[in-house]
């Protein structure tokens, strides 16, 4: 096979993060966008020369106008869409978000309507079946002290059995 035709078949998957926020009832911020009917968690695409973690940072400084420290990675989702080509989407644990910082919050006021905390077993209605699912993963990763690895937003195989 030539370089060309190697090339051609590789996956050039686009790359989005975005973080996980949680208030001290450990519950999931939420936002509601100006462009979309559901709701979306912090995060953006990845741009160039840029790491998942970085693209993730700038996209909530962005869309809430805050800099919290940005923890551990929670799960890794590989999404192909028909409509949008291949996915793979970087959840990062945003941990507890506190009172002071979400004071400091200044929405991108384009883009985000507004925020709010939902229990877990909310989310599933106000957003789409995908990204709830990631959700639902990347929280309990977050609780095992884990990594998950998901296709769809569903676990995929862990190997053990």
């Amino acid at each position: 096979m030539s370089d060309n035709e190697h090339e051609a078949k590789m996956a050039r998957p686009r790359m989005a993060s975005g973080a996980l926020f949680f208030d001290e009832q450990g519950r999931v911020m939420m936002l509601e966008p100006t462009y979309k009917d559901y709701r979306e968690i912090p995060g953006g695409y990845v741009e160039t020369g840029e790491s998942p973690l970085q693209a993730c940072v700038r996209e909530v400084r962005e869309e809430l106008g805050i800099s919290p420290e940005i923890g551990r990675l929670l799960a890794v989702d590989w999404a192909p869409s028909p409509s949008e080509g291949d996915k793979v989407l970087y959840l990062f644990d945003g941990g507890v978000l506190p009172a002071r910082l979400r004071e400091q919050i200044q929405l991108q006021a384009a883009e985000i309507g507004s925020y709010d905390f939902h229990p877990l077993d909310a989310v599933a209605a106000i957003t789409i079946p995908r990204l709830a699912r990631r959700i639902e993963a990347a929280v309990m990763a977050r609780a095992d002290g884990r990594v998950a690895y998901l296709e769809h937003g569903y676990e995929a195989s862990r190997g053990d059995g």
